[in-house]
């Protein structure tokens, strides 16, 4: 049994705002000291300074928690000081993924090291496979083709290579998540909160530093970054040139995430169902809507072509669910008209209907590819939550692991600890009740003709509550739903939840109802506690965490198995006499004791 043994420890007052000037506050988002500017062509030097410090802010932030998890990977296994560990620390199927990238380093050539995986028969007994087709495994091929082309074999070891460029992805999440924030309430000290949260969260937000070769480390911080393109996307004024940035952003980010992680299809669903519901209440236009779809199928069916026109990649219900939304959105052009009734009964028709087509569109695309190897993971959703019984063996197995329950309460006590739980609480039910009274708006106004939408799509909905907000809400409320009810998907969770927290704090909407029911609101108030109350929690959370956080970077332990490291050294000690016997006898005809030499 690994375990882990302790080395050595350390302990002039202005008026009130009117309606009209705080709509149009909100509007543009406090855009002085917004990266908005830089993009609209505002080369002031106070508008270049201020960014330039928010971008090193970020950088510094990401290289932070970067070091953090590496200096804590480093002190719990002594890995530096360690040479037949070092492989054996991989646990479970992370050394397997490893392997692929040993294995990929040790062939003569690249083509042999890809021929090699193409047609592997030491993965499955008695089968022949394709891992590229089987496995979400580009990211140990790209590794291994790069180490082996950059000129730094005799400075850089090759497992150093692969987990510390695993820490660099944390350094990539933080700064998405800084982005986000920093692009939602328009100040870069959101996102030197949501860092900070990040980091100070680390054991509910990553598990990096002892489960390196997960899919997830690989996957989440290119979630991550596609959620900040979108929402750059649905920010109102974009350029055309912006836009398609922006898209071309979100398809590489879209392809990275589905190409590291198995279950990609899965949160794709999710995050398609979102863009569904921003849909029916009107919240994006029909074209940010179709390009967001067609962004989630281009990444889907690229995948598909790099792994060999792999079957499940056709046969995922996300996939099916887009063409059925597309497809019957094309037939039901006056589904936004009408009085609120007429558009409730319609939305409800329309999402029957949608239903309906998804699941006969994904049943006929599995009947025709004879399709069955995700149906353990349907036959556990089905067993989780009651909906019958199963006898399924991968399914009553996910049942038995924890990581598969429900989310334990002690998460949300060790958020509240942070200071994070109740800002994002507060933030999250004042904008989902916002959202709500926004949508029955739009449901309530009558729309004809494009001209109508277009207007819509402009004045009102910026004044109402903008896109990229209500995308963000609708992300952090599906994916916490998945995370109460499946434990390993909080760490889809926790990340955002920290950038919407920061931009709860940092925003116009939260401080603005506050100072109005306090009757003390104006732009001097309302800037004053926007820059005063982020600063004072970050240091409050320094001034409680640091030490704790100097306090567990100096606890040095190492790895200790001595059963297994014992069996290791035995395995190769043996095999190289093995080797070496044959090699040095000479031919004969064989025994019939295959032992005997």
């Amino acid at each position: 049994m690994t375990a882990l043994r302790q080395r050595k420890g350390s302990r002039g007052k202005e008026p009130p705002l009117g309606v009209s000037e705080f709509q149009s506050q909100q509007s543009n988002c406090c855009t002085d000291h917004h990266p908005e500017k830089i993009l609209h062509g505002d080369w002031s030097w106070g508008a270049i300074i201020w960014t330039s410090i928010g971008w090193s802010v970020a950088v510094g932030l990401g290289l932070l928690c970067c070091i953090y998890v590496a200096t804590l990977h480093e002190n719990d296994l002594w890995f530096s000081n360690i040479k037949v560990e070092r492989e054996i620390s991989f646990r479970t199927e992370c050394g397997l993924y490893y392997s692929y990238y040993k294995q990929m380093l040790l062939a003569p050539s690249i083509q042999e090291g890809l021929s090699d995986l193409i047609h592997d028969n030491l993965t499955e007994s008695k089968r022949t496979i394709n891992l590229l087709q089987r496995m979400n495994i580009y990211q140990e091929v790209f590794l291994s083709v790069l180490y082996r082309l950059l000129p730094i074999q005799s400075y850089l070891e090759p497992v150093y290579f692969y987990i510390y460029t695993v820490f660099s992805l944390q350094a990539v999440y933080v700064i998405a998540l800084y982005l986000t924030a920093w692009l939602l309430s328009g100040s870069w000290l959101a996102g030197a909160l949501a860092g900070v949260w990040y980091i100070l969260n680390r054991v509910d937000t990553t598990r990096v530093e002892f489960t390196i070769s997960l899919r997830e480390n690989w996957s989440l911080p290119f979630l991550a970054l596609q959620v900040t393109a979108i929402t750059c996307y649905l920010r109102p004024q974009l350029t055309a040139l912006q836009q398609k940035v922006m898209v071309w952003l979100m398809y590489v980010t879209t392809l990275c995430f589905c190409l590291t992680w198995q279950f990609n299809q899965f949160i794709l669903l999710v995050q398609a169902l979102i863009i569904y519901t921003l849909d029916c209440a009107d919240f994006i236009t029909t074209t940010q809507v179709t390009t967001l779809y067609l962004v989630q199928v281009s990444g889907l069916l690229s995948v598909w072509l790099l792994q060999f026109c792999n079957s499940m990649v056709l046969g995922s219900l996300v996939l099916s669910f887009i063409v059925a939304v597309l497809f019957i959105r094309h037939f039901q052009s006056g589904l936004k008209t009408g009085s609120l009734p007429v558009r409730l009964g319609k939305l409800l028709l329309h999402s029957a209907m949608v239903l309906l087509l998804t699941l006969t569109i994904n049943y006929l695309t599995k009947k025709a590819l004879q399709l069955r190897s995700d149906e353990h993971i349907f036959k556990f959703i089905k067993s989780k939550f009651a909906l019958g019984p199963t006898r399924d063996f991968d399914a009553s197995l996910y049942l038995c692991e924890e990581a598969f329950g429900l989310l334990p309460l002690d998460t949300l006590e060790r958020l509240a600890g942070t200071l994070l739980l109740y800002p994002y609480i507060f933030t999250l039910l004042l904008l989902s009740g916002t959202l709500a009274v926004a949508a029955l708006q739009k449901l309530s106004r009558t729309k004809v003709g494009s001209v109508e939408e277009k207007k819509g799509a402009g004045e009102g909905r910026a004044v109402a509550f903008r896109p990229d907000v209500a995308y963000n809400v609708l992300h952090t409320l599906f994916f916490g739903l998945l995370a109460f009810s499946t434990m390993r998907m909080k760490y889809i969770w926790t990340g955002h939840m920290c950038a919407v927290a920061a931009y709860g704090v940092c925003g116009t909407e939260l401080w603005t109802l506050l100072l109005n029911t306090l009757r003390c609101n104006s732009k001097v108030m309302l800037r004053l506690v926007r820059y005063a109350v982020p600063l004072a929690m970050i240091a409050c959370l320094y001034y409680k965490f640091w030490p704790k956080l100097m306090e567990e970077l100096s606890e040095l332990r190492e790895f200790y198995d001595p059963d297994t490291v014992e069996l290791m050294t035995w395995i190769r000690t043996v095999t190289a006499l093995l080797v070496l016997a044959v090699m040095m006898k000479p031919w004969k005809k064989p025994n019939r004791n295959p032992l005997i030499f």
